[in-house]
């Protein structure tokens, strides 16, 4: 077990995702019971990227499906292909087919337009199926999805019940806007992300951006990391502390203190409201950049 947890680190690590162990942990029981796994966590924690990387690791394919409120059947499973069934009746009105073998010709899987989940039972290879931001689905898709999750199996009316040709590895997250069901968490395994610790996030950038210098990184990250501290409606992400970094970087800033006007104009890619950049005062954005330099 401790192998295959180091082995995965090292794979993810490839892929440009930093793990820590109690993670790779999860992921490995993930694969090991066949459970989809639930990922909690703030927006921009990393939620996402988590999915895409298992995809890499495992040289599979990612099949996403983004909630929404509203999301029905016909836009996660399937839905039929319309147009080209009404040419098909039109041409067998030519033909002596007896009405039951008329409908069975249209309601066949030549008319059948697979989405995210009836894709992601159909594969030959098990794909990483990503169920993105399922709080903001109704609860009504959220039971929908548990038939899935239960058996890997889908009923379609005209069809019957089409079984998986491969357990596809099934990644949720959830941002919190809203309490899932018990039913769905009794069904995954569970893990809460959160916003990466000072030695965690140089990682990261270290892993996106080799070519960084350590000491300005080192300076970045610290402000990012005060910044979240600070009391603000959206506090940036991992990927807004990318963006942030390679921009100073192409920059060619050595200190945050050395032109105070072009890195309070570079915080557009940090601070994303109205509301946080009013709250971001000259004080606060002084004492922030002298927390950092300061170490």
């Amino acid at each position: 077990m401790e192998q295959a947890i180091a082995d995965l680190q090292k794979r993810l690590a490839g892929a440009c995702y930093v793990a820590d162990s109690s993670l790779a942990t999860t992921l490995v029981l993930m694969e090991r019971l066949h459970r989809p796994l639930l990922v909690e966590g703030d927006a921009g924690v990393g939620k996402t990227e988590l999915a895409k990387a298992l995809a890499a690791v495992n040289g599979c394919e990612l099949i996403r499906l983004q909630c929404y409120e509203g999301l029905d059947v016909e836009t996660a499973v399937y839905e039929w292909n319309y147009p080209h069934q009404m040419i098909a009746i039109k041409l067998q009105e030519q033909t002596h087919d007896t009405f039951a073998e008329r409908e069975a010709h249209i309601f066949s899987e030549k008319y059948l337009l697979p989405r995210p989940l009836l894709r992601s039972i159909s594969q030959p290879v098990a794909p990483v199926l990503l169920v993105d931001e399922i709080d903001r689905a109704d609860e009504e898709f959220e039971a929908f999805l548990l038939e899935l999750l239960s058996d890997f199996q889908i009923t379609i009316p005209e069809l019957g019940t089409i079984t998986a040709r491969t357990v596809p590895r099934v990644v949720l997250t959830s941002n919190g806007t809203r309490e899932l069901s018990d039913a769905l968490r009794r069904r995954c395994l569970y893990y809460h992300l959160d916003y990466p610790d000072l030695e965690k996030e140089l990682r990261i950038v270290a892993a996106h951006l080799p070519q960084i210098d350590q000491r300005l990184a080192t300076l970045l990250v610290r402000f990012v990391q005060g910044l979240r501290d600070i009391d603000l409606r959206k506090r940036p992400g991992i990927a807004e502390t990318l963006d942030w970094v390679s921009t100073l970087a192409d920059l060619h800033i050595d200190l945050l203190s050395q032109d105070l006007s072009l890195i309070r104009g570079t915080l557009s890619c940090l601070v994303k409201t109205h509301e946080d950049q009013q709250r971001l005062d000259d004080e606060t954005f002084t004492h922030l950049i002298r927390n950092a330099e300061a170490g």
